[in-house]
């Protein structure tokens, strides 16, 4: 078991480097430049010079991939050129919300898309299995940036008066703040530092936050505004859990130790429960470690469409902004956790499947 999990921890360090490398090249091989972008097109070449040897872009392109690189082993992701704030701190600040909209996602996603597989395995070639594949289907199919602004449009307008409404842009209303719980406790923390900055960090998980601390009123608005912009961003990794879990149950409702559950007389609902259920768990759990990652670095439109300050939106506007520093950083961060996503679905396996705890 621990030299399962120390292959997959080595195969994990070149992934991320491969990554923060291919990043680092592909910002820069895009057209344009920060100095045009952040003093405007009008800039003198003297006052790029001085712009670009201020943030050191005036370096051979090896030697800046260097400092970067060193950078990052140090835990500094560097300075953005657009706010002249470290982009550790915009972490702070901007991850907490995609992760909690990612996490609302994949819950939903989860929730939703995990049964209705399982009751079209169980109802194989009736109208149930058609009817769910096809709402499958039309999930897979359907642009978030429509469904969220349809969405928007019936919930915050249409439904404006009825108990149903729900707000259709930002993370709190208007008036309503949500106290930090370390402030909340009366806990004093350094101004600088990691744990201040972890506790800043989970702070700014609205719903954790406003939950372990009983603010009550706080977390229902925060939990209504999570509402609309997570079941937009859950609809296409809903309808692939589905399918993915339709397939699997079937493929193992075939196997021999099922039909010989069945033949002693099992319940139907103990044969899929326990013994097809589990073992068609793998590609499931498979699918929904890739589906998280990919709920991360996929938020862009969701986060435009209602108005959330997430890394999905500062990405968009660094890139247009060419802020190096914020797309290396956040990408690397990202990266980062769909790997750790990806090495415990790997890890998972090893409770799933017994064989693996024995190679």
């Amino acid at each position: 078991m621990i030299s399962y999990i120390a292959r997959r921890i080595a195969l994990a360090i070149p992934v991320l480097i491969g990554i923060m490398v291919v990043v680092f090249f592909l910002i820069r091989a895009i057209p344009g430049d920060p100095c045009s972008a952040l003093l405007g097109e009008r800039a003198t070449e003297e006052a790029c010079d001085r712009f670009n040897e201020a943030n050191g872009l005036n370096e051979p392109v090896y030697v800046q991939l260097g400092i970067y690189m060193k950078n990052v082993v140090t835990f500094n992701l560097g300075d953005s050129i657009r706010f002249s704030r470290p982009v550790s701190q915009l972490l702070v600040e901007r991850l907490p919300l995609t992760t909690e909209l990612a996490a609302s996602a994949l819950f939903i996603a989860i929730l939703i898309g995990v049964p209705l597989g399982v009751a079209a395995a169980r109802r194989h070639n009736t109208v149930v299995d058609t009817a769910t594949m096809a709402v499958a289907n039309v999930g897979v199919s359907m642009p978030v940036f429509w469904l969220g602004l349809m969405l928007a449009y019936v919930f915050a307008l249409v439904l404006q008066d009825t108990p149903l409404a729900l707000p259709p842009s930002g993370r709190l209303q208007a008036g309503v703040f949500s106290v930090p719980y370390y402030e909340h406790w009366g806990w004093e923390l350094n101004e600088e530092g990691f744990w201040s900055t972890f506790h800043e960090y989970m702070a700014n998980h609205y719903i954790f936050n406003n939950f372990i601390t009983a603010q009550w009123e706080v977390f229902w608005d925060a939990v209504r505004h999570m509402i609309l912009p997570a079941f937009a961003l859950a609809t296409i990794p809903m309808a692939i859990i589905a399918r993915i879990t339709r397939s699997s149950l079937l493929e193992a409702m075939g196997k021999d130790y099922v039909r010989t559950a069945r033949a002693k007389g099992a319940r139907e609902g103990d044969v899929v429960r326990r013994h097809a259920f589990r073992n068609a768990m793998l590609p499931v759990v498979t699918i929904v470690g890739l589906q998280l990652g990919t709920l991360l670095g996929g938020a862009v439109l969701t986060e435009t469409i209602f108005n959330l300050a997430g890394i999905g939106r500062a990405l968009y506007d660094a890139i247009l902004g060419r802020d190096y520093a914020i797309v290396q950083g956040f990408t690397v961060v990202v990266a980062s956790v769909y790997v750790i996503v990806n090495l415990l679905v790997d890890l998972s396996y090893a409770y799933l499947d017994p064989r693996i705890r024995l190679e």
